[in-house]
């Protein structure tokens, strides 16, 4: 699969990364003009921006899209922060009450990212990587397996702490290589990161936010919650018309098991009174981008 190989540095320092967003500047800012897709990345006269790393999704620290700040449990969130940017380099990072980092060891670490476009939201999509870059900054390389999994997003679902999120964009070998890493988490002994807690499949039981939010509380796909977020913030906790309103959302995706394209997630969605599952494993979806 043909990426965008940039060269450049992720910086922390003032800002709110997670599991599964960083910041990262260029060595040549110019180069996020390189960087094709429909909407352009965001950054500032720095060139910094924000990644998002692709084909994961790390459990929220901090979601606000449609009402007061809230969060999953955070335990596992902050395991996947930390190991996002221990990884990267960072030996030592100090947070506020608000998430914010107020200081780090190093201050910056080198890097390179592989992208092919940025997000609605204009983040860059990205796989992220350390040391030594795989080619030339600025030029396209081919990603095969063997590169995918020096990358910070293979890492994260080889260790179990975070979900597979795959769009389109991912090609199918790619996508394959993450999934194998996924099971491979999923079946070891014990379950690794966050898989003995998941019940995303099981099912959760949810009567208002706080069974979505406190730190015993269900630890399940970020986009599900996301989405119970957003309908609770409604202002009714009744469960029977959650179907209809992911509907209203219009989420396309694929079913790889059965080859059928829909678009709602309640397709992929059963509630049953105050009880919420979803009825494909997020490995067995792919979004339109």
């Amino acid at each position: 699969m043909p990426m965008l190989l940039i060269k450049g540095s992720y910086h922390i320092l003032e800002a709110r990364p997670d599991g599964d967003t960083v910041n990262f500047t260029p060595d040549d800012p110019t180069e996020w003009d390189l960087v094709g897709g429909f909407y352009k990345v965001e950054h500032n006269a720095s060139g910094r921006a924000r990644l998002r790393l692709d084909a994961i999704d790390a459990l929220e620290t901090h979601y606000s899209r449609t009402g007061p700040e809230v969060h999953q449990p955070l335990a596992h969130g902050h395991a996947a922060q930390d190991e996002l940017l221990r990884w990267l380099g960072f030996t030592s990072v100090t947070r506020n009450a608000k998430e914010k980092v107020t200081a780090a060891t190093p201050a910056t670490v080198p890097g390179w990212i592989l992208t092919r476009g940025a997000a609605q939201d204009h983040r860059c999509i990205a796989l992220a990587g350390r040391g030594t870059p795989p080619g030339k900054s600025g030029t396209e390389i081919f990603v095969d397996e063997a590169l995918l999994r020096t990358t910070a997003n293979h890492h994260l679902l080889a260790t179990g702490l975070a979900y597979p999120t795959y769009y389109r964009s991912l090609f199918a070998d790619l996508r394959n290589e993450l999934t194998a890493a996924v099971h491979q988490a999923q079946a070891a002994t014990p379950a690794k990161g966050l898989w003995p807690d998941d019940v995303t499949l099981s099912g959760a039981t949810v009567t208002g936010m706080s069974d979505l939010t406190k730190d015993t509380g269900a630890v399940i796909l970020p986009k599900l919650f996301r989405r119970l977020v957003d309908y609770l913030n409604l202002g009714d906790p009744d469960l029977s018309g959650f179907p209809a309103f992911l509907d209203q959302a219009q989420d396309k995706f694929w079913i790889l098991s059965t080859g059928q394209f829909t678009t709602g997630l309640d397709a992929v969605v059963e509630v049953m009174d105050s009880k919420v599952r979803m009825t494909h494993a997020s490995e067995d979806l792919v979004f339109e981008d």
